[in-house]
């Protein structure tokens, strides 16, 4: 049966971040993710953790500044020096958190930027933080983007985002297969899943369109997850939906796999 994670960043924004985790607790949830812990000390996330018997499952390095659009640095030639102060502090939350993995976003590529320039600094800084989140027990992932929600972000495929890891060569990098970006940009999940299963050690999910939760748009999510299940995929699937009303109130497609 897939293992389901709460993504906190979309999921429960009723309430003020800190209340969701309680709420996914008592929705059934053991696990969660959300994109950033930074603005939170690392203690009062252990403690919301501990206090709500939930597990993190996945957070993403810093992104540049978020507010103002950007959605990754890690292809900028002029960021490498922040890309890599962020692995530190990336790894230390990990850690703290025992979150057993992180993402990399790669980042909207500037126009002025060739794609080669944007390829090596990519391969460059993952070459990098990799084994830094080796030696924390930590896994490194990677994921593509639809183009249509993020224009120009530069990994927007599978078979880029499999390139890349046999470009980068390390044992610890990943690649996390958010169903709902490649439902956009190329169709063919299940077969897409089964291609690059040995190296997928993340999913993530929502609905298409309008990225609401299953159930609500074309993707045939029943067939799916049989068929995850069935390929003996054993991490997390991480519910990263806006809900289409309240969150609990949507939480019928997922109570028979909570129970």
């Amino acid at each position: 049966m897939p293992n389901f994670a709460a993504n906190l960043s979309m999921m429960f924004n009723e309430v003020d971040f800190i209340d969701r985790f309680r709420i996914a607790s008592e929705s059934g949830f053991n696990a969660v993710e959300y994109l950033f812990p930074y603005d939170y000390p690392k203690e009062q996330l252990v403690n919301l953790l501990g206090e709500n018997n939930l597990v993190q499952v996945l957070h993403n390095l810093p992104a540049g500044d978020w507010n103002a659009g950007e959605r990754g640095i890690a292809c900028h030639p002029d960021r490498v020096n922040e890309f890599q102060e962020s692995v530190g502090l990336a790894a230390e939350y990990a850690s703290a958190l025992n979150c057993p993995q992180v993402n990399c976003l790669a980042g909207i590529k500037p126009e002025s930027l060739l794609d080669q320039e944007a390829q090596d600094t990519l391969v460059a800084n993952l070459r990098y933080a990799a084994p830094i989140f080796e030696e924390a027990g930590v896994k490194l992932i990677v994921e593509s983007i639809n183009t249509l929600d993020i224009p120009g972000f530069f990994l927007n495929r599978t078979d880029q985002a499999s390139s890349l890891i046999r470009e980068v060569a390390s044992d610890n990098l990943y690649l996390q297969h958010d169903i709902y970006h490649m439902q956009i940009m190329e169709g063919d999940l299940a077969r897409t899943i089964e291609a690059n299963i040995d190296l997928i050690s993340h999913m993530q999910l929502a609905d298409n369109p309008g990225r609401h939760e299953p159930g609500t748009g074309e993707i045939n999510y029943k067939y799916l997850f049989e068929f995850i299940d069935a390929l003996g995929y054993e991490g997390w699937i991480g519910c990263e939906y806006v809900p289409a009303g309240t969150t609990v109130a949507g939480l019928d497609w997922i109570a028979s796999y909570l129970n």
